[in-house]
């Protein structure tokens, strides 16, 4: 695969939305989101990374474009509608995109300003616990409207999302950008330095605490299998179909066995988990029967060894586990703004 430097990918970025994005009508911006708002521009893209833009248009967005090359970069493009944008400095997956200068193109003048009025307060500790207060928010908001009646890949997702995303309360008290696939891996980076056995708990309530390397690899394994089939038969659009396809496996198969290899296997289940529920709805809906069946099997197989979920009770005891460690996760938190507040006083 070919070296790419952050800078070539994001000069890559740049010229695409120059060609392509400029034209879609409503068209107001773009900036990047994600991991490379960390990364130097002579620093390498890993080969299991992409780069995030967010489009922002007017009035009601299209669909994520999603995963695709081009000019040898990943690039991953959303579109967003400027009401969404414009709440960055309180949104807390939007917010890091603003505390510095990460705006491609900005027609109106609006990303500027936003990125001036977001930076010039993005480590306040209100600020900072605004955002915090935001991820609370949306991880009560998803597991109190859990599902029970939905189909158990649907299930399983409905609680591992929410549950998961307390995580993210830890590098946004940190003021790092929030990251996805690798929010576990993100806690306890963060939690390390401080002891404790709150990522153990962490990793408790996910359900694989205890789960062993060769597990994992065998359930990724049985993943590969079913990403290639999914791909290969999807039809009906889901938001998250752009992720499921051959560009985007490299970041869902490839990205875990790198986790793996490198003895973080327990941080790699939620993604591993995450993806095979949306192939496994992508199957359910344009697969044919004998595929559907095998999938279902090697999903369920999943989810019971490397989360201990077997069934709806196993589902609903859970997320009451994901509530009641809330407060601490929450507590760690605090304690991370108040040292931050600390350290720049």
């Amino acid at each position: 695969m070919t070296r790419v430097l952050v800078r070539e990918a994001r000069a890559a970025a740049r010229a695409w939305v120059a060609e392509s994005a400029a034209g879609v009508p409503g068209f107001g911006g773009a900036f990047y989101t994600g991991s490379t708002i960390g990364l130097g521009g002579d620093a390498e893209l890993p080969a299991v990374s992409d780069v995030d833009v967010a489009v922002v248009v007017a009035g009601p967005a299209p669909a994520k474009l999603g995963k695709f090359r081009y000019r040898d970069a990943l690039l991953e493009v959303t579109y967003l509608p400027w009401d969404e944008v414009a709440t960055a400095a309180r949104t807390y997956y939007l917010a890091s995109s603003f505390a510095s200068d990460q705006v491609i193109a900005d027609p109106t003048g609006r990303l500027g300003r936003l990125t001036e009025a977001v930076s010039g307060t993005f480590g306040r500790p209100v600020a900072v616990r605004r955002r915090c207060a935001d991820v609370l928010r949306r991880v009560h908001s998803g597991l109190s409207t859990l599902d029970t009646a939905a189909s158990w890949p649907e299930l399983v997702t409905g609680l591992v999302f929410p549950a998961s995303l307390a995580t993210q309360l830890l590098p946004v008290a940190a003021q790092h950008p929030p990251t996805v696939r690798l929010r576990y891996l993100a806690a306890r980076n963060l939690l390390a330095a401080r002891g404790g056995d709150l990522y153990r708990a962490m990793l408790d309530v996910l359900g694989c605490v205890d789960v062993d390397r060769a597990t994992v690899q065998r359930h990724l394994d049985g993943l590969a299998v079913t990403f290639d089939r999914a791909a290969s038969v999807a039809r009906t659009r889901f938001f998250f179909s752009a992720d499921i396809t051959a560009v985007g496996r490299p970041v869902a198969i490839d990205g875990s066995q790198q986790l793996i290899d490198a003895g973080d296997h327990r941080e790699a289940v939620f993604w591993i988990v995450a993806t095979h529920a949306r192939c496994a709805r992508i199957l359910a809906a344009d697969g044919p029967p004998a595929g559907r069946a095998a999938a279902d099997r090697r999903f369920r197989a999943a989810v019971g060894d490397l989360l201990g979920l077997h069934g709806t009770a196993d589902v609903q005891d859970r997320r009451d586990r994901a509530c009641a460690l809330l407060p601490a996760i929450r507590a760690a938190a605090g304690a991370i703004v108040e040292a931050g507040q600390a350290a720049g006083s």
